[in-house]
């Protein structure tokens, strides 16, 4: 017997020729088929033996069936994968439209829930969740890997999706995600839907619930309400729950073999993929989601404010002695006047400013600083004798040249004098100090005028050009020269003794 198999056209064609009368030999001329092969066809032999390979063939391919249940649950797992999986163990198995169509055969023999249509209303709904499944980049300064929760939200009406990946899951970057999911759209929804998130909700209850804070502020700044699923309810919100299994299969597959060493470039590839998904055609329609949701979703959303929603936290804080606040999230210092010693504080915060209130009155605001165990002083918060010490820790040769390169050449001279009159420089910052105020107690020009006197006559210290000053023989000219007397190591004067 021939190994062979034909179509079963042809196994109707052999039996129709024999009902008209054709002999073995002209249907095996007319269908090509070997007058044997025609033989057994119709004697029922080989007919009997393609149904006995075809049973075993499907017997095989079923055995899977529970295997592939398994597996299609799994993030990225398609039915091309498992038929792929199934024809390297079965090379002569069953072709993907035959296998599809028998595994559909399968699933409509189970048991089946019924499934109740929604209809969505335009604008009125955002849902959000987060992807079972995080993303994550290589940083390049530690060469560890850095998870990042990923944020889904979808328009259901109009199936117009938003994915981003997170720095984390805390809730000052979730509603940065949200102002940018806005942004993409574009414009803002009636109502924000999401589940039971510790970011979102205090207290969850059948029938009332509790905003945190930071939610609330969030929905009032953006003008939209937000809502919350019931408990242990995800299908309340199966659009998103529905885009979050989109997204493995049009973001996650395509970069499970590519590497990223920034949120940011991997949020950029994630827009990439996005775009091309709100683009592609829906299934059954000639629209993309983007063309559904520009036509029909967007006018009914409400137009964004002019800046976006910077979270604002509060914290409480006691002034300590050394006139500062912590604000222990960062456990960063920030200073505020020192008269409120001693006095408990509120801070009020976002990602940019710090600012520290007693009661209504705000005594300091500060740019908000990420330093741990770092400070942040102003000046204006210290008692004058920390100022005068705090001022003395900026001095150096450097600052004290460009102080005499504001007055002229004789100052900058004179100052070079001072500086080089000592064996270390810092014992003569206090002269620099002292001819520093001479010259803004009297102006450059007669300063520098002094200090050419005391150049001229050989002379180069602070009570010399004080003296001059004192006196206004810098503004008696030349004749003035010689009564100065020349410096020398046994003179003193009364600036030896301040």
């Amino acid at each position: 017997m021939s190994n062979k198999l034909i179509s079963m056209e042809k196994v109707t064609l052999i039996k129709q020729l024999q009902a008209q009368g054709h002999s073995i030999r002209a249907i095996s001329r007319t269908t090509g088929v070997h007058r044997k092969t025609v033989t057994e066809y119709l004697s029922g032999v080989r007919l009997q033996d393609e149904t006995t390979a075809k049973d075993e063939r499907l017997s095989a391919l079923a055995s899977y069936f529970p295997y592939f249940d398994r597996e299609l649950s799994r993030v990225g797992v398609t039915r091309q994968l498992l038929w792929e999986e199934y024809r390297e163990v079965h090379p002569d198995g069953y072709g993907y439209t035959q296998f599809c169509e028998h595994y559909s055969r399968y699933l409509q023999s189970l048991p089946r829930e019924a499934v109740m249509h929604l209809e969505h209303v335009f604008g009125d709904c955002l849902q959000v969740d987060f992807a079972g499944q995080q993303l994550s980049f290589i940083d390049r300064s530690t060469k560890a890997s850095v998870n990042c929760p990923v944020l889904v939200c979808v328009l259901p009406a109009s199936g117009f999706t938003y994915v981003e990946a997170l720095h984390s899951a805390h809730a000052d970057h979730l509603f940065c995600g949200l102002n940018h999911c806005l942004e993409y759209m574009g414009g803002v929804p009636r109502n924000v839907l999401s589940d039971n998130m510790r970011q979102w909700v205090i207290k969850n209850a059948r029938y009332e619930f509790t905003f945190t804070d930071l939610a609330t502020q969030w929905a009032v700044f953006y003008g939209t309400n937000l809502e919350v699923t019931r408990p242990r309810h995800p299908t309340d919100k199966s659009s998103v729950e529905n885009h979050v299994h989109i997204s493995y299969l049009r973001i996650y597959a395509h970069l499970r073999d590519e590497i990223f060493h920034s949120l940011e470039a991997l949020n950029s590839r994630i827009r990439e993929l996005l775009d091309k998904h709100n683009d592609c055609l829906l299934s059954r329609r000639k629209e993309s989601r983007r063309e559904v949701f520009l036509s029909c979703e967007q006018p009914h959303l409400s137009p964004l404010p002019k800046d976006a929603f910077v979270p604002k936290r509060t914290t409480l804080a006691k002034v300590q002695k050394n006139y500062h606040v912590e604000l222990g999230e960062d456990k960063h210092f920030y200073s505020v006047p020192y008269r409120y010693i001693g006095k408990q504080t509120k801070l009020i915060y976002d990602s940019l400013n710090v600012e520290v209130y007693i009661g209504t009155e705000r005594i300091a605001v500060h740019r908000r600083d990420y330093r741990q165990w770092g400070y942040t002083t102003l000046a204006e918060h210290m008692p004058e004798g920390h100022k005068y010490y705090a001022r003395t820790l900026t001095w150096t040769r450097e600052y004290f040249e460009g102080i005499a390169r504001q007055s002229g050449f004789f100052a900058q001279a004179l100052f070079k004098k001072v500086m080089d009159s000592k064996k270390f420089v810092e014992q003569t910052y206090r002269s620099c100090t002292g001819l520093k105020r001479l010259m803004e107690q009297y102006g450059r020009e007669r300063f520098e005028n002094a200090c050419k006197m005391a150049i001229q006559a050989g002379g180069g210290n602070y009570g010399i050009v004080a003296n001059i000053l004192k006196n206004g023989r810098d503004q008696n000219g030349t004749k003035e020269l010689a009564v100065i007397i020349p410096e020398h190591e046994n003179i003193r004067g009364e600036y030896e003794y301040a």
